[in-house]
C-alpha cells in the first residue's frame, strides 16, 4: 500500500494538510502528517528528520511531499528510509553545506519577491501583508480559520545549521511550483530548480499555499505522480 507522507512548511503543522488528506485516502492511499518540532529550540534539521523517520516506522511504499522549507528535512528522511519518490511543492531547495537561513541571499530571493511585487504593483517596503503574500488565492472561510489557529512559533535553530547532505539523495525527485507564488516566484523557482536539482519543475496555478487554496488539484497531481512511478 502506498502511503503519503506529507511535511508542513515552516511555521506550520499538519492542519495545513487538512483538505489534501481526504482527497489522498479517497485514492485509497494511506496518508501521515507528522509534526515538525518547530517551536522546539532544541531542535534542528536532524531532530526534524528523526520525527519523521519515528512517524513512518516500518512503512514502505512511501511517497514524501515536502511543502517550502520541508525540502530541507525530506533528502535527510530519504537517507535513512526507503522512499519511493520525493515530490517538493513550492520548495526550499538545498545545495550542500547551506543553512536555511543563507538559502535566502544565496538563491536570490528577496530580489526575485522585490521584483514580482513591483511588476504587479505590490508595496516593497515595510512589513509583508501576510494575506496578500500567502493566503491570496486561499478561500476565505479557511483563511479566516487559519488565521483563528493562528501561526506555530518557528525556532531559529534548524535555520541556522548547514545541510549535512553532499549530494542529493538517489531518489526519484519531482518539484511543483506554484505559477502565483509570491514568495518564490516561478521565474525564480525555474532557475533555481535547473540549477540544484537540474530537472524542469513540474507546475501549478496558484500561491504558495496550494495545499488549503487547490486541494484537489494538488491530490490529483500527486496522485498521478504515484501512478507514473
Amino acid at each position: 500500500m502506498t502511503t503519503f507522507v506529507l511535511l508542513p512548511g515552516a511555521g506550520s503543522d499538519s492542519w495545513y494538510w487538512h483538505r489534501v488528506v481526504p482527497e489522498l485516502r479517497a485514492y485509497g492511499y494511506g496518508v501521515l502528517t507528522p509534526d515538525l518540532p518547530c517551536g522546539d529550540d532544541s531542535a534542528g534539521l536532524a531532530e526534524y528528520a528523526d520525527t519523521v523517520v519515528a512517524a513512518i516506522g516500518q512503512r514502505t511504499g512511501l511517497v514524501l511531499v515536502a511543502q517550502s522549507m520541508a525540502a530541507f528535512t525530506a533528502p535527510l528522511v530519504c537517507e535513512r528510509v526507503p522512499v519511493d519518490l520525493l515530490v517538493l511543492v513550492a520548495g526550499m531547495t538545498p545545495a550542500p553545506d547551506e543553512s536555511p537561513g543563507d538559502w535566502w541571499a544565496n538563491t536570490g530571493q528577496p530580489q526575485a519577491q522585490r521584483e514580482q511585487a513591483e511588476r504587479e504593483g505590490r508595496a516593497t517596503a515595510g512589513e509583508p501583508d501576510l494575506v496578500e503574500l500567502f493566503f491570496h488565492d486561499v478561500p476565505a472561510d479557511v483563511r479566516a480559520e487559519a488565521f483563528a489557529l493562528g501561526e506555530k512559533r518557528q525556532s531559529g535553530t534548524p535555520f541556522e545549521q548547514p545541510w549535512p547532505l553532499k549530494a542529493w539523495p538517489d531518489v526519484p525527485t519531482r518539484f511543483l511550483l506554484c505559477r502565483d507564488d509570491r514568495l518564490f516566484p516561478a521565474d525564480f523557482q525555474r532557475r533555481v530548480v535547473r540549477e540544484r536539482l537540474g530537472i524542469v519543475p513540474d507546475e501549478m496555478d496558484g500561491g504558495h499555499l496550494p495545499a488549503l487554496a487547490r486541494p484537489q488539484e494538488l491530490a490529483e497531481r500527486l496522485h498521478a505522480y504515484r501512478t507514473s512511478t
